[in-house]
């Protein structure tokens, strides 16, 4: 797909979500999809690979937890993968910094590549597990926003979460369809980590039938220092 092609059908599926793009933030788009399908040659990146599909899919889809982020606020992205949501949020420049976290290597050099290609100078690359960087003074309680994308169920992936988030700050879960019952398992995790579910957007991305859930969390209170517990318990039992 050339990209005068590229950048009509990304501008369009965008304004269907409240998002007008510049041609340079087309640009800049358009050669992470170069990367992006230039690099899952050599790594697992994304199963997505077709252009219609990556605009909707990957950009458009990342870009629908814009209107929850401020300009101030502080982003940790954790397990990002290619870098979603947290690079098509710093392209349309909509927080001052983003850390992007991966416990893979080799995904955090394909993140390190995009960032110098397009020039991404508020985005960190962080290579760990969650886990273990929620313990770290440096991040623990330190940020206004995390995000996740599709990482795992959600009783799972607050248990990820919510230590980085200062209190007042806020947890945006990316989900698929069916979460009514993700929001009943994770009543307990929710309890014993400090946070309540404030918001649960329900939408269909741009000309699709696929649904997709934004849960929206607070952090209430400090979330004891025992967790995260030590790495792969979380998901092994669950809260």
């Amino acid at each position: 797909m050339e990209l005068e092609q590229f950048s009509d059908k990304l501008k369009s599926k965008a304004y269907q979500i409240g998002i007008v793009l510049t041609d340079d933030e087309c640009e800049k788009f358009y050669k992470y999809m170069e990367l992006l399908c230039d690099w899952n040659t050599k790594i697992n990146l994304t199963a997505i690979i077709e252009p219609d599909d990556i605009i909707v899919k990957h950009f458009v889809d990342s870009l629908t937890i814009k209107k929850y982020v401020k300009k101030s606020d502080l982003v940790i992205d954790i397990g990002t993968g290619a870098g979603f949501p947290g690079i098509p949020l710093e392209i349309v420049n909509s927080c001052n910094k983003i850390v992007l976290a991966d416990s893979l290597n080799k995904r955090i050099n394909f993140l390190n590549v995009v960032k110098e290609s397009i020039n991404l100078e508020n985005i960190e690359t962080i290579h760990g597990r969650a886990e273990e960087l929620a313990q770290s003074n440096k991040f623990r309680e330190t940020f206004d926003i995390a995000t996740s994308r599709a990482v795992a169920p959600l009783n799972v992936l607050l248990e990820y979460m919510l230590p980085f988030v200062k209190i007042g700050g806020k947890c945006i879960c990316m989900k698929g369809a069916n979460i009514r019952e993700e929001i009943q398992a994770a009543e307990n995790a929710l309890n014993i980590l400090g946070g309540k579910i404030v918001e649960v957007d329900e939408f269909n991305l741009p000309e699709t039938d696929n649904t997709r859930n934004i849960v929206i969390i607070e952090k209430t209170r400090e979330t004891n220092k025992k967790y995260p517990r030590k790495a792969g318990t979380p998901s092994k039992e669950p809260l």
